[in-house]
């Protein structure tokens, strides 16, 4: 199940708990096959911050720290919590509302993952003598069978595979990174975490983004930037309506234009630099070919054109593709169209269950023109 194989006096790992159900059980598991396990809640928020309201029910809040040490104390293992405040700002938040300001749609998760779970969190790991981190994520980490080197799968448990935001892990990150639930579905995380007396076993999934619990994330960009209003236009460039900013659209948005028309209206593309927004038909939004940047490959980039299969987006399914590497940017042609490619998200590239890497979308690549 893990990178490596444990050493026979089990080194100490530094469990990111969350204080859900999931990293609480990885605690449990690792604590039961006789690791060193320290527990560590890394903290978003305070309680006088401006940003939460009183009701703020978001990962890790303050009953969500109290979650945690409740579970350590229930394992019977330390528990700190680590002030990432100023971190989390930077990384996460600051990159955030940067996105929205550049027309793009940001995915917090992974930027949360890369900066602070699997930076900041894994040097505090080495200045506690940690060999390892572990982390609540349903994802696997396994050795390849002819080149040895490490390798990113998929979780066992499909409906709730998080491979998607890992896809940045090094291979030099993987060998000090362990993934205990992946191996298991949620039901019997949930089992065992009754098994192990946790108090948390029925606990429900965050499902909103840590720092906007409210979901509405219009309003939190209200407080941070300042609004570029702009046109609606159509494919041609024609004027339809004003918009109030940029950051209030995300590519294949239908709801909240506010512009008058007989035909169904999407966003299809975003300009940052003029502050137009383009709409169109739902035909407007297909397309074959996706230009990624800042790409990253778990074991090395393939040599030439490669099939794989790729998802566009989180909740997405990863459809057939060829995939054409050129350092780090690549592009993707799918087999079949696929519809609202949006700027800012991840394009995921798997071979079976094993993720070879992936980047952030830049946009869609017309399609070639056909020679006579």
């Amino acid at each position: 199940m893990f990178a490596t194989e444990p050493s026979p006096s089990k080194p100490r790992v530094v469990v990111a708990m969350s204080g859900g159900v999931d990293s609480s059980v990885a605690a449990y598991l690792l604590d039961r096959d006789g690791y060193d396990v320290i527990g560590v809640t890394m903290r978003l928020w305070t309680a006088d911050d401006p940003e939460v309201t009183p009701d703020h029910q978001g990962c890790c809040s303050i009953d969500d720290i109290e979650d945690a040490r409740r579970v350590c104390q229930t394992v019977g293992v330390p528990h700190y919590v680590m002030d990432v405040q100023r971190e989390f700002r930077e990384h996460v938040m600051g990159y955030f509302i940067a996105e929205y300001q550049r027309g793009r749609t940001p995915h917090p998760c992974i930027a949360c993952n890369d900066r602070i779970k699997f930076d900041f969190l894994m040097k505090r790991a080495q200045s506690m003598d940690a060999a390892f981190v572990a982390t609540g994520h349903y994802a696997r980490i396994g050795l390849g069978g002819r080149t040895g080197e490490r390798e990113l799968l998929r979780g066992v448990d499909a409906g709730k595979d998080q491979s998607y935001v890992l896809f940045g892990l090094s291979q030099e990150q993987l060998g000090h990174v362990l993934l205990p639930v992946g191996g298991y579905t949620k039901a019997e995380i949930r089992a065992l975490a009754a098994e192990g007396g946790l108090h948390l076993a029925d606990k429900a999934d965050s499902q909103e983004i840590c720092f906007i619990p409210q979901g509405d994330y219009r309003e939190f960009l209200g407080k941070h930037l300042v609004s570029r209003p702009g046109d609606f236009v159509d494919a041609a460039g024609s004027v339809l309506g004003r918009h109030e900013g940029i950051e209030r659209f995300t590519v294949g948005q239908r709801r909240g234009l506010g512009v008058a028309s007989n035909d169904k209206l999407f966003v299809t593309a975003v300009e940052p630099q003029t502050a137009r927004v383009v709409l169109g038909p739902a035909s407007d939004l297909l397309r074959r070919g996706v230009r990624v940047g800042d790409v990253r490959y778990v074991g090395g980039a393939p040599s030439g054109r490669t099939p794989v299969t790729a998802k566009i987006r989180y909740n997405g399914r990863d459809m057939p593709a060829v995939l054409e590497p050129a350092g780090a940017v690549a592009t993707l042609w799918f087999d079949e169209p696929q519809r609202a490619i949006t700027p800012g998200q991840a394009a995921v590239f798997y071979d079976g269950d094993r993720v070879l890497g992936g980047g952030f979308i830049d946009g869609p690549v017309p399609e070639p023109a056909l020679s006579d």
